[in-house]
């Protein structure tokens, strides 16, 4: 089994080989340890001094919104620190977050240095952090879409008529979540859905894996999630029949890496110009390269800029997700 395909299938631990569990399991220890109290201090706008941005010794501190199964993110995170490391000569670690706030918040205050951020949650962790540069973006996020999905006991078929699901009990993904909450109340609400009207008012499952589950056990008669996940989770085998795939939204700029100004200070002036032109150099006909690209789902990395978040930015104030 590659690495891949064991980051994906959220499978035991040995599944990797022994060299690179014990690798990560280092970070993460250490990684987790500052965490917890970070995460904590983060939330009442404090900094961690466990690594904290202060230190010039520290590593580039990577991190990541949970938008999938923690062990999935563990892995996936944990791969993708060890090839960025051997790269760039750097010492690259891996740090967990419990939730979509946290991880902005942590980006913030600078315990965290560069962070896989959502379309929202990166414009909110960018007005925040003055001199925070968007790093890259897969060539999936310059045309993402969320698709809509049912619980087979509801009798509806595949259709682009969003309003046959006003009226059922219905849940998103994270509350900031670009594919799994934002874009989704968006196009809802352009087809004349109120996106916080449903009986009950909607759910928010926390992650996409989590929306699948809710659906499928019929606690909720539909949710939305981003396509790369019910793509990826329909190739393993792993969606339950339950579930139907509903609708498709139109295309919006998503996933993007995002870059703290404090590690610019502690690692160079380049280190936006070193990140960009590694993620964007990933091929596919290099089998290191081609491990990360699979394990994001990706063809390749492209460069992005603020301005491609744009209309996100507009229609999260728009919601009320942007202040």
């Amino acid at each position: 089994m590659s690495l891949a395909r064991a980051a994906r299938s959220g499978g035991p631990a040995d599944a990797l080989p022994a060299s690179a569990v014990h690798a990560f399991s280092r970070r993460t220890l250490l990684a987790a340890s500052g965490l917890a109290l970070a995460t904590t201090l983060a939330a009442c706008g404090r900094t961690s001094p466990v690594s904290g941005p202060s230190d010039p010794s520290g590593p580039l501190r990577i991190g990541a919104i949970p938008d999938q199964d923690p062990e999935v993110l563990q892995r996936l995170y944990g791969i993708v620190a060890d090839a960025l490391s051997g790269a760039l000569d750097l010492d690259v670690s891996y740090a967990p977050v419990t939730d979509y706030a946290a991880a902005v918040s942590l980006f913030r205050t600078g315990d965290l240095d560069l962070v896989w951020f959502g379309g929202l949650t990166g414009v909110q962790a960018r007005l925040q952090t003055a001199g925070a540069v968007p790093i890259a973006q897969r060539d999936i996020d310059a045309d993402f879409h969320s698709v809509f999905v049912v619980n087979a006991a509801t009798g509806l078929t595949p259709s682009d008529d969003l309003a046959l699901l006003a009226g059922r009990r219905f849940t998103y993904g994270s509350e900031t979540s670009t594919s799994g909450r934002l874009m989704p109340a968006f196009f809802l609400r352009e087809q004349g859905v109120d996106p916080d009207g449903f009986p009950g008012g909607p759910g928010f499952s926390g992650s996409h894996d989590a929306t699948l589950a809710l659906v499928a056990s019929g606690t909720y008669e539909a949710g939305v999630l981003n396509e790369q996940v019910w793509t990826s989770r329909t190739a393993e085998g792993a969606v339950d029949p339950a579930v139907v795939r509903y609708a498709r939204t139109p295309a919006y700029s998503d996933y993007h890496w995002l870059l703290g100004p404090s590690a610019v200070d502690r690692l160079g002036e380049d280190l936006p110009d070193r990140l960009t032109d590694w993620f964007t150099g990933l091929s596919a006909d290099d089998p290191g390269d081609a491990e990360v690209l699979e394990l994001f789902g990706a063809g390749s990395f492209i460069p992005t800029e603020a301005a491609n978040y744009d209309q996100i930015e507009e229609i999260g104030r728009d919601l009320g997700l942007i202040n």
